[in-house]
């Protein structure tokens, strides 16, 4: 063999292993919780708005994510009922802003899912009633028809992002870990999926309601179980609001007098320069008009993307950096298409988009699904943040729901990286 081509095949080979994370051990074994907690001492949490796998992530290259560029077009009729309307497929370049907001409520996304506001619950867990994922197009033209024609509505809710659409996302999944099979805990709006997401459950909830903003939840969530074992936390949000501070759902925040630990998210930045940062440090975007910058669909894409740019980018220069992991993810799906679903463990959300970001992942590696502490394979969702935080800080799981949840500590390697990128691409405003 020539010299050259040798060198390439080298060169070839030396690439395709560094995608293959290194696992210490089996996820919540001793081995991987103790390489975890000897690896990580902080983690950043940034949880966007209403975007889907195959909506947000849709036009990623990436081999192992299923998507409509690797895996589809995927399709949806226009009419459930009336199949000589025809169909629409996924394709290419969504918009930076979608004025239409799909229906993300529960009924809305019984029909998005099941093609039916009302599944029969015994039917969905006994399996005989199975998610086609062909009701988002029929039901964005259900609500707005009178807006805009159908093809610009089903263009709004079956299209995906190009990689030069999103080159802030790109970059994170071409150099970090992303997750295929991560769903939203429930599959509802955004306060109830963020009140699972830190307490593992929406204590009955189903709407945003004013008790997300009363305080009212009396579980136990994140916050409590980190001040209870000696960790620090602070819930930084954008003042601008729409979402969270998800530290101020909970009663025991205001009881206990930890409410000095909502802070501007201005503060985030000071914290990062300064290597300050808590040990867990919990981000809420704003929402949701276009000014905003969570991605929620009535914003700007490009806005949410110069959010997630300077978050990275405050983390990875700070002197924390390198022991720090940052886990972004999105609440729910928005009512966004994606082709894949889960009904497992009382029902699952849609599939989301969530990435693990730190000089101890994989570099362009993509998690499947994950094993769980009794040994089933299953998808991770929301709770899989509980999970793998409980074992790097040592408190119990809340609930069945984050018990069953899978784990992330395997995914932390033994050996840290030199070659993460030490700042983003700039996000720009685009048109479709």
């Amino acid at each position: 063999m020539h010299s050259a081509t040798l060198v390439r095949l080298l060169l070839a080979l030396a690439a395709s292993a560094s995608a293959i994370p290194t696992k210490r051990a089996q996820p919540g074994s001793a081995a991987s919780i103790q390489n975890f907690k000897d690896k990580i001492k902080n983690v950043v949490v940034l949880v966007m708005e209403n975007r889907s796998l195959d909506n947000l992530l849709g036009g990623q290259t990436l081999k192992g994510l299923e998507n409509p560029i690797n895996s589809g077009p995927y399709c949806n009729p226009y009419n459930l009922t009336a199949a000589s309307e025809g169909n629409v497929c996924s394709a290419a370049k969504d918009y930076d802003s979608v004025s239409d907001d799909p229906d993300h409520g529960v009924y809305g996304n019984n029909l998005e899912f099941y093609g039916t506001f009302n599944p029969d619950e015994s039917l969905v867990q006994s399996g005989a009633l199975t998610p086609s994922q062909n009701g988002f197009v029929h039901e964005q033209i259900r609500l707005y028809a009178s807006d805009a024609n159908r093809s610009e509505l089903a263009t709004q809710v079956m299209n995906y992002y190009t990689e030069e659409q999103v080159p802030v996302l790109t970059a994170l999944v071409q150099n970090f870990l992303t997750f295929n099979h991560w769903h939203s805990d429930v599959p509802g709006p955004t306060n109830p999926n963020r009140a699972a997401l830190v307490s593992g459950t929406t204590y009955g909830h189903g709407s945003n309601d004013d008790s997300f903003t009363e305080h009212a939840f009396p579980q136990v969530s994140i916050w409590q179980a980190l001040t209870e074992t000696n960790h620090t936390w602070l819930n930084y949000w954008d003042t601008a609001g729409g979402t969270g501070p998800d530290a101020g759902y909970f009663n025991w925040t205001y009881n206990t007098g930890n409410q000095d630990k909502i802070v501007d998210l201005e503060t985030f930045y000071t914290d990062a320069a300064a290597g300050t940062l808590p040990e867990l440090a919990y981000i809420n975007p704003s929402c949701c008009g276009v000014g905003t910058n969570s991605m929620h669909p009535s914003g700007l894409v490009s806005d949410g993307e110069a959010l997630i740019r300077r978050v990275y980018d405050a983390a990875r220069a700070g002197p924390q950096w390198k022991n720090t992991l940052f886990v972004l993810s999105f609440d729910e799906t928005g009512g966004f298409h994606d082709h894949d679903y889960t009904f497992t463990f009382n029902r699952l959300g849609g599939r989301i988009p969530t990435l693990l970001i730190s000089d101890w992942v994989s570099e362009g590696y993509v998690e499947q699904q994950g094993t769980n502490a009794a040994g089933e394979t299953v998808s991770y969702s929301a709770t899989s943040i509980l999970r793998s935080l409980g074992y790097l800080w040592g408190f119990e799981p809340f609930n069945p729901r984050v018990e069953h949840a899978p784990s992330f500590d395997h995914l932390i390697q033994t050996k840290a990286r030199n070659n993460t990128p030490t700042a983003l691409p700039t996000a720009t405003p685009f048109k479709r």
